[in-house]
């Protein structure tokens, strides 16, 4: 156990420090981190050792068995996004003054969007590039409470998810529907039937698969008496479970058409079992978003319409 510090004032060397932790985390160690930072192990070793030293905790866990955060670590984490967050914010307001698009902007999406051909984010990066070629984007995929958690806290500026709650501390903004039908597997009992002799109830009686935090899918599922065996957090999981034929679940169209192409999974129940999902984009209420957020926002909205 590293002995406790008082940390103090922060300065140049411990925001450098914090900045490698940050990216030896994204990469799953010290040896993966070595190409992104253009360092030497031994060095990366150094600075992680030294901010362990500076904030008085142990980060990781580093050695033959692999690399991992301590439960201080993964919360230093977190907190050294927010940091960098705040200060690349700060750039971005001072190049304005400047009338200069440049600094870092980071953007979290949710996931198995891009075969959805309502969604045109591709041009609005293209738009966005044009305008601020000197910006520097990161995009995360990440789950829709991730996002949500990210952009309030500010370690996104922006994000993609689908619509389910409405948070007084977010602004929203759609930009692209989905289109959800329900799915069996070819080895599942309906995947033979038609459906002019499948049931509502026939449905209702067979294993349903669902997600597990609040969203259409979740809404749907109870206004319709779905009963959810098995609660899943990635439409991924989703497709295993009906390739197995035990199970039913919703996938998005565009999604599930390769494997409806090849055989693997039909829809049935579309006159009653569907429903659309609406995307937005979400960005801090406040503060008032800086011109390079803003920017992005309109190019977003410009592609969509």
């Amino acid at each position: 156990m590293v002995k406790k510090a008082i940390l103090g004032q922060l300065d140049d060397v411990d925001i450098r420090r914090l900045r490698v932790f940050r990216v030896v985390t994204e990469a799953g160690g010290i040896s993966a981190a070595e190409l992104e930072l253009n360092i030497g192990r031994s060095t990366i070793s150094t600075h992680i050792k030294d901010l362990e030293i500076r904030l008085g905790v142990t980060l990781c866990r580093r050695g033959r068995s692999g690399f991992s955060l301590t439960e201080e670590g993964s919360y230093i984490y977190k907190a050294t996004l927010r940091l960098l967050a705040s200060l690349d914010e700060f750039r971005a307001e001072v190049s304005e003054l400047n009338q200069h698009l440049s600094g870092q902007l980071n953007i979290a999406l949710f996931d198995k969007i891009a075969t959805n051909p309502e969604a045109h984010i591709d041009r609005a990066f293209k738009h966005f590039d044009a305008i601020a070629p000197d910006v520097k984007m990161t995009i995360y995929v990440e789950s829709l409470n991730e996002i949500e958690q990210g952009v309030m806290e500010g370690r996104f500026q922006v994000g993609v998810i689908p619509s389910h709650r409405v948070s007084p501390s977010l602004s929203y903004q759609p930009i692209f529907n989905e289109h959800m039908k329900l799915y069996c597997g070819k080895e599942h009992q309906l995947f033979g039937l038609s459906d002019s002799v499948i049931t509502k109830q026939d449905i209702l009686n067979c294993k349903y698969a669902g997600l597990g935090y609040h969203s259409p899918n979740m809404e749907i599922g109870r206004k319709l008496g779905m009963q959810r065996e098995v609660t899943v957090y990635d439409q991924e999981a989703i497709v295993h479970l009906l390739l197995s034929g035990c199970y039913l679940g919703y996938l998005p169209d565009h999604y599930a058409d390769n494997l409806v192409e090849q055989g693997l999974i039909r829809a049935i129940g579309t006159k009653v079992f569907f429903y659309e999902c609406e995307f937005l984009v979400i960005n801090r209420s406040s503060p008032k978003p800086s011109r390079i957020v803003q920017t992005f926002l309109d190019c977003l909205t410009q592609a969509h319409i």
